[in-house]
C-alpha cells in the first residue's frame, strides 16, 4: 500500500527560509529599512505635485516664480534621497539572496548525502537535482516579493490612508475599503490557486525523474529500439504538466479581469467623491491630482501584490519537495555518543542476525558467521541467498532488525558510520566513477595521498597500462559515472582505489567479474598482493577466482549451509557447492595448471 502523501505546508518551507532571516538579521533589517524610508517618501513626493498645481491654478506664480521652484527642488531632493535609500537597499537584499541561495544549496546538498542508501534507490537522481535547485530558486523569488512588493506595498497602503483621511474622511474610509477589500480577494484566489501550484510542481519534478530515467539508460533504448515507446512515456507526463500549467494560467486571466473591474471601481469612487467634496470646497484642484496619482500607485501595487503573492504560493511549492525531504527522518543515523572505531585485527562477527527489506520479505534470519582475523572468507550461493545484504549490512548501508554485528568486539551501531568505512575497502561489482579525472577517482580511496602513490596504486592494479595511452594519462576525464572506461577497465580504477585506501577488512563483491581473461591474469596478482594482511570477504559467482580462499562460506535462503575449504567441501558428497561447481567446472582451468 503506497504511503500517505503529505499536505503541503507553506509553514515548513517558511521556516527553513527564516532561518536565513536570523542568521542574517542585521543585513535584513537593513535592507527592509531602506526599502521602508523610499517607499514612505515616495508618498510624500505627491504631496508637493498638489501645492505645485494649486499655486499654478491660483495665478500668484505670474511675478513671483520663487515658490514653485521651492517646490521643486523639494521633489528633487525627496526623490533623490528616496533614490539612495532604494539602491542601498538593493545591494542588501542581493547580498542577502545570494548568501542565502548558497547556503540552502549546501543545505540540501548535505542533507541528500546523509540520507540512506535505501532513500537514493527509490529516488532519482535528476529530480533529488532539481529539488535542490528549486529550494536556492524559491528563496529568492520569495525575498523579491516579500521586500520589492509586500513591503513597499504596506507602506503604501498605510501611507495613502493616512494622507486621504487628513484630507477627508470619506475619501480615507473609501480607499481603505477597497484596498482591504482587494487584498482579500488576492489572498482568497491565490491560496485557491496553490492546489494547481503543487501539483504542478510534483508533476514537473515527474517529468524531470522520466527524462533523466529515459537518458541514463540511452544504449538500452537504442539496442532495444525503445525510441518510440519512450517517446510516448514522457509524453503522457508531458501533457499532464501541460494540463496543469494551461489551467494555473488560465485562473490567472480570470484574476487578472476581475482585478480590473475592481480598479474601475476604485478609480470611479474616489474621483466622484473628489467631484462631490470640490463642488462643495473642500477640497482643491491639485487634490485631484493627489488623488489619481495615489489610485495609480494603488492599483499598481495591489497589482502586483496579487500576482506575487500567487508566485509566493508558487515557490513555495516548489521548494516543499525538498524542505520535506530535509524533515523526513534519517533511516540510518549515528547513535549519541558514537565512538569511533578501531580495528586493530579484523574479527567480524555476525551474531543471530535478522533482516526484513522494508518490512516486505526476509532475507537474513538467526544469521551467524565468525570471521577471524585477517582470515579470507569466500560467500557463494545462488542468486537471493543474502551475499550482497551480509557486506551491505557490514557498511551499514542497512540497518538490522535483530541480533548484532561485531568488528572486533565493537558493535557497528554504537560506532560512527564515518568510522566504520573508513575501515572498509568495497571493490563492488559494477563501480561507478566520477565525472573527473582518472587521477582524482583513484585518489578518492585516499584523499590525502601524492600523485606518485596514486600512480604506484595505479600500477599495483594495472591500470598504468591503459592509462598511460591516454593522451592526457592520469588527467584524462572518465564520464558520467565512468562510462568512456570499459568495465574491466572501471574496476581496475575501483581496485587501484582500494589499495590505496589500504583498510584492515577488504570486501570484494564479484570484483573481478567485468574482466577479460587476461586482465583477469594480470589482476589476480595484484589481488593477492592487497588481501596480504586484511580480513577479507569476497562474493564471487564464479567459483575458480575462490578455489584458495581460507573458508567458503556457501548460503541459501539468509542461511549458511556449508562451511570449509575448496577441497573439503567437494570431499563431503552431494551437496549444494558441489552441484555450484559442477554446473561451472566445464569452463574452468583445473587449480593446480
Amino acid at each position: 500500500m503506497p504511503a500517505e502523501k503529505k499536505k503541503f505546508s507553506p509553514r515548513a518551507v517558511l521556516k527553513v527560509y527564516g532561518q536565513r532571516f536570523r542568521r542574517h538579521w542585521q543585513v535584513a533589517s537593513f535592507g527592509a529599512f531602506g526599502l521602508i524610508i523610499a517607499s514612505a517618501l515616495s508618498i510624500v513626493t505627491p504631496l508637493y505635485y498638489k501645492q505645485l498645481l494649486d499655486l499654478i491654478a491660483t495665478n500668484n506664480t505670474v511675478h513671483d516664480p520663487a515658490p514653485l521652484l521651492v517646490i521643486l527642488l523639494a521633489i528633487f531632493g525627496i526623490n533623490f534621497v528616496g533614490n539612495i535609500f532604494r539602491c542601498t537597499a538593493q545591494f542588501a537584499v542581493a547580498w542577502l539572496e545570494a548568501r542565502g541561495m548558497n547556503e540552502l544549496s549546501q543545505l540540501g546538498f548535505a542533507n541528500l548525502l546523509t540520507h540512506s542508501y535505501s532513500f537514493f534507490i527509490n529516488n532519482f537522481a535528476g529530480s533529488l537535482v532539481r529539488k535542490v535547485n528549486r529550494l536556492s530558486r524559491s528563496f529568492e523569488d520569495v525575498l523579491d516579493r516579500i521586500f520589492y512588493t509586500l513591503l513597499s506595498l504596506i507602506v503604501s497602503v498605510i501611507g495613502i490612508t493616512i494622507v486621504l483621511f487628513i484630507r477627508n474622511v470619506w475619501l480615507g474610509a473609501i480607499f481603505l475599503g477597497w484596498a482591504l477589500l482587494f487584498t482579500a480577494f488576492q489572498c482568497v484566489l491565490a491560496y485557491y490557486k496553490m492546489g494547481y501550484s503543487i501539483r504542478a510542481a510534483e508533476k514537473d519534478s515527474e517529468s524531470t525523474g522520466a527524462l533523466s530515467d529515459a537518458l541514463g539508460n540511452e544504449t538500452a533504448i537504442k539496442l532495444f529500439t525503445g525510441k518510440a515507446y519512450e517517446q510516448s512515456r514522457f509524453k503522457i507526463v508531458a501533457d499532464e504538466l501541460s494540463e496543469l500549467r494551461t489551467r494555473s494560467w488560465r485562473f490567472d486571466e480570470y484574476i487578472n479581469i476581475t482585478q480590473g473591474l475592481l480598479a474601475i471601481v476604485i478609480e470611479f469612487g474616489l474621483m466622484y467623491a473628489g467631484v462631490l467634496l470640490w463642488q462643495k470646497g473642500i477640497i482643491t484642484v491639485g487634490d485631484f491630482v493627489l488623488i489619481q496619482v495615489y489610485i495609480i500607485n494603488a492599483i499598481g501595487q495591489l497589482w502586483n501584490f496579487g500576482n506575487a503573492l500567487r508566485r509566493v504560493y508558487e515557490s513555495l511549492a516548489d521548494a516543499s519537495e525538498m524542505v520535506e525531504i530535509l524533515n523526513q527522518p534519517q533511516e540510518i543515523v549515528d547513535y549519541l555518543g558514537a565512538g569511533v572505531l578501531v580495528v586493530p585485527d579484523g574479527v567480524i562477527e555476525f551474531h543471530n542476525v535478522d533482516f526484513n527489506f522494508k518490512g516486505t520479505h526476509s532475507v537474513l534470519e538467526n544469521f551467524v558467521l565468525t570471521i577471524a582475523a585477517k582470515e579470507k572468507v569466500a560467500l557463494v550461493g545462488p542468486s537471493g541467498a543474502g551475499k550482497t545484504t551480509v557486506t551491505k549490512l557490514l557498511l551499514r548501508l542497512h540497518d538490522i532488525d535483530g541480533g548484532e554485528i561485531l568488528i572486533d568486539g565493537q558493535n557497528i551501531a554504537e560506532v560512527t558510520q564515518e568510522s566504520l568505512r573508513d575501515q572498509i575497502a568495497l571493490v563492488p561489482q559494477d563501480p561507478a566513477l566520477f565525472h573527473r579525472t582518472l587521477m582524482e577517482n583513484i585518489r578518492y580511496g585516499r584523499r590525502d595521498a601524492t600523485d606518485e602513490e596514486v600512480i604506484e596504486a595505479a600500477k599495483k592494479a594495472h591500470c598504468y597500462e591503459f592509462i598511460s595511452k591516454y593522451p592526457l594519462g592520469f588527467g584524462t576525464f572518465v564520464g558520467e559515472r565512468g562510462v568512456k572506461l570499459s568495465g574491466g577497465e572501471r574496476q581496475r580504477v575501483a581496485i587501484a582505489r582500494a589499495i590505496l585506501r589500504n583498510a584492515p577488512i577488504l570486501v570484494l563483491d564479484e570484483a573481478t567479474s567485468s574482466l577479460d581473461s587476461e586482465s583477469e591474469a594480470l589482476i589476480q596478482d595484484a589481488l593477492a598482493k592487497l588481501m596480504e594482511g586484511k580480513t577479507v570477504i569476497a562474493i564471487a559467482h564464479r567459483l575458480s577466482t575462490i578455489m584458495k580462499m581460507d573458508r567458503i562460506i556457501v548460503m541459501e535462503g539468509g542461511k549458511v549451509v556449508l562451511s570449509g575449504t575448496h577441497d573439503e567441501l567437494l570431499s563431503q558428497g552431494s551437496n549444494l557447492y558441489k552441484k555450484l561447481w559442477e554446473i561451472q567446472a566445464g569452463g574452468f582451468i583445473d587449480a593446480d595448471e
